[in-house]
Order: structure tokens, then sequence, then C-alpha cells
């Protein structure tokens, strides 16, 4: 089972597929990213809900509206992203297990409780380590990476299509 929901790679290349091979940000609507991607539509637009109350697109109004990124791709962690959409997530819950020993009768002993779990430090300390990785990488990161590994017919052929489908394309 994974830890973070499929909402969270939904979102994650939505925001990549907002930025273009030069880095600057377009405006799409959630319709758009959907067929783009191969995605269902209902799902993403509770998606980009979350990523709005997060404060990581802006919506616009209007016939032609769509999202926009809030702020530069740059400045959007990969950690935003996944908080938005999932929440903040602890990948280890301790149930104080070390006080709960037979050999404890009813109450364990002062020791077996001094300071912090052994167990609950070396998982706080993964899943920090965890957060720090996912906000070394950015929007922008994960998007040049990509157009890096694409023809360059690839961000043509993606402006291509969304012009297409405003219908300003040049019909080929």
């Amino acid at each position: 089972m994974a830890f973070y929901s499929s909402g969270v790679e939904y979102g994650i290349h939505s925001l990549m597929n907002m930025v273009d091979a030069r880095g600057n940000a377009r405006e799409m609507s959630v319709r758009e990213m959907a067929a783009l991607q191969n995605v269902p539509y209902d799902y993403l637009a509770k998606i980009f809900t979350s990523l709005s109350r997060a404060g990581l697109v802006v919506g616009s109004e209007g016939k032609g509206g769509g999202f926009r990124l809030a702020r530069a791709s740059e400045l959007i962690t990969v950690l935003d992203v996944v908080q938005a959409i999932d929440g903040r997530k602890s990948a280890f819950e301790c149930r104080e297990i070390r006080q709960r020993l037979a050999l404890f009768d009813e109450a364990p002993p002062a020791w077996a409780c001094d300071g912090p779990c052994g167990v609950r430090a070396v998982m706080d300390s993964a899943q920090q380590r965890m957060e720090d990785e996912l906000a070394r990488h950015t929007i922008l990161d994960l998007t040049r990476r990509m157009y890096r590994k694409a023809p360059d017919t690839f961000t043509v052929e993606v402006q291509q299509w969304i012009a297409d489908r405003r219908g300003t394309g040049s019909g080929r």
C-alpha cells in the first residue's frame, strides 16, 4: 500500500504541466489537464480544490477560466504539494510498547519511560529525512528534468495540443 495517495502524483504532474520548457507558468483548466494526462476529471477537480486551499494555485473566472500557479514554480516544493493533497502525515504512530511489558505488572519502572522511545526517535528521524528530501525538489526542478529527457518536438507538441484544445491551434 502506498504511503501517499495517487492524488499526490496527479497533483505534481498537473503542476508540472502548468510550466513550459522555459520555466514559464501557463494557465490551464482542470479539464485540459485531466484530458492531457488521461486522469479522471472529477478526481483532479478535487485535487485542485486542495491545491487552491493551500495557496499553490489560483483560479480564474470566466468561460476560459482555469488555474495558474500562485507563486513561481521554483518556490513550490514537492512537500508543499504532498501536504496540500494528503495533509501532514506521520509515517509512524508510537504506541509506547516499551511501557507495556508483562514484567512491569501495572506500572512500568521510571527507567523504561525515561526519555523519548528509541524506536520513535528513529522513525521520526526517518520521516524528517523524507520530508527534507521532498522539500529539496521543486515543480520547476521536476519540469526541467522532464523536458531534458523529452525530444525537442515534445514542447511544440504540448503547446499545439493545448492550442488545438482551446480552438486556437493551426488545425494540424
